[in-house]
């Protein structure tokens, strides 16, 4: 009897998180929508970049950020040097004595939130502004962004983040798109779950510091909706960044993230307050989510187990071992339909655990690593 409810119940939270959810999602969304009041305003705004070695995309960062279409005696970019060996440095400091919009934070080894805090409370604006030193803005990417600040209950704005055609084996591409019309649809209801570090906003006086292993991109959007006030996704700022070459360097990114994720989950931050629609939502997209690596094991070895009891049982053990041999194919990078993805999806489902692993083995580092191949001079 347990191992049938061990099956069952994996299977079900599979089949919610990757599925029925999103189904529920678009439902409600069409019929209970929330939409935002917004009015073309040009708050004063920050834009804060952390850079750590970054000397190959900064110029380009720079001259991105400075022809944005926003008023010039309302805009600030402030670039926090993470301990940078490189010519980062200098290279802000060239564009600072060209532009006084510009401006060097010099900061020691401590990671990019702690970076961020350091940036926040220099600045005196009305609106921060984040980003990544390998994104590129659309020229109207902040105005945009600003405009949905007009609508009081607005306290977090991500904007959309396309990726550029990946030069290797990964499939990211395929899921962002899905996760980005998931994001659009629980913006509609009310606030999205999670952002991005590539573009987003915040009011200044809604800015969350003081822990350096904090997640914006996670953190950010519940804090606000606990707060009472509402996370949104505009997908009409568009942010263009290079994905990571091959599936095995996404899979090291996620990792990473996925460690940052069961922090929020373990210590039951998210859970702390909101709707009890919203609280749904975080345990559906986010929580069940991120578990997704231990409900398969669960499925698996429940399956294995369960297999002699009847059909159904050992029809799901063929699927999964299907499954499992389809992403091998992948990984030797054989020419079958369907292949390369169902190896991404392998990887991305064990990046789960192992994220899981690193978390309560180590922590969570505040310091990082930039993914391979996702800094290139030519990235357009």
């Amino acid at each position: 009897m347990v191992l049938k409810i061990l099956f069952w119940s994996s299977l079900a939270a599979l089949v919610w998180t990757h599925a029925g959810y999103s189904v529920a999602v678009a439902l409600l969304s069409s019929v209970r929508k929330r939409h935002v009041r917004k009015t073309d305003i040009t708050p004063s705004a920050a834009v804060i970049v952390v850079a750590h070695d970054e000397e190959v995309v900064l110029s380009r960062r720079l001259e991105n950020l400075l022809a944005l279409d926003y008023p010039r005696e309302l805009l600030e970019i402030v670039v926090a040097s993470d301990a940078s060996a490189d010519r980062t440095d200098e290279i802000v400091e060239e564009f600072a004595r060209r532009d006084s919009r510009v401006r060097l934070l010099r900061r020691p080894r401590e990671g990019k939130v702690a970076a961020q805090d350091a940036a926040v409370a220099t600045v005196d604006a009305e609106v921060v502004a984040f980003s990544d030193a390998n994104s590129l803005w659309a020229p109207d990417a902040l105005r945009v962004l600003v405009r949905n600040f007009a609508d009081p209950d607005v306290g977090y704005v991500c904007g959309r983040v396309g990726l550029e055609e990946s030069d290797g084996t990964n499939r990211e591409g395929l899921y962002w798109r899905y996760e980005l019309w998931l994001r659009e649809r629980e913006s509609l209801l009310g606030s999205v779950t999670a952002g991005n570090g590539a573009i987003y906003a915040v009011r200044a006086s809604d800015y969350v510091g003081g822990d350096p292993e904090f997640a914006h991109d996670l953190g950010f959007p519940y804090v606000m909706v606990q707060r009472g006030r509402r996370a949104v996704y505009e997908p009409e700022a568009l942010a263009v960044e290079k994905p990571s070459r091959h599936n095995e360097d996404e899979f090291h990114r996620k990792v990473r993230m996925f460690a940052r994720s069961w922090r929020h989950v373990l210590r039951g931050w998210m859970f702390r307050g909101g709707s009890p629609l919203y609280q749904l939502q975080l345990l559906s997209h986010r929580a069940l989510r991120y578990g997704s690596g231990l409900l398969h094991l669960v499925l698996f070895a429940s399956s294995i187990a369960l297999a002699r009891s009847g059909l159904v049982y050992e029809l799901a053990l063929s699927v999964q071992l299907a499954g499992l041999a389809l992403a091998l194919a992948g990984r030797l990078r054989l020419p079958i339909p369907g292949a390369a993805l169902a190896y991404y999806y392998f990887l991305i489902t064990l990046a789960t655990v192992v994220g899981l692993v690193r978390y309560l083995r180590f922590g969570v580092p505040v310091v990082w690593d930039k993914t391979e191949g996702t800094r290139s001079e030519s990235a357009t």
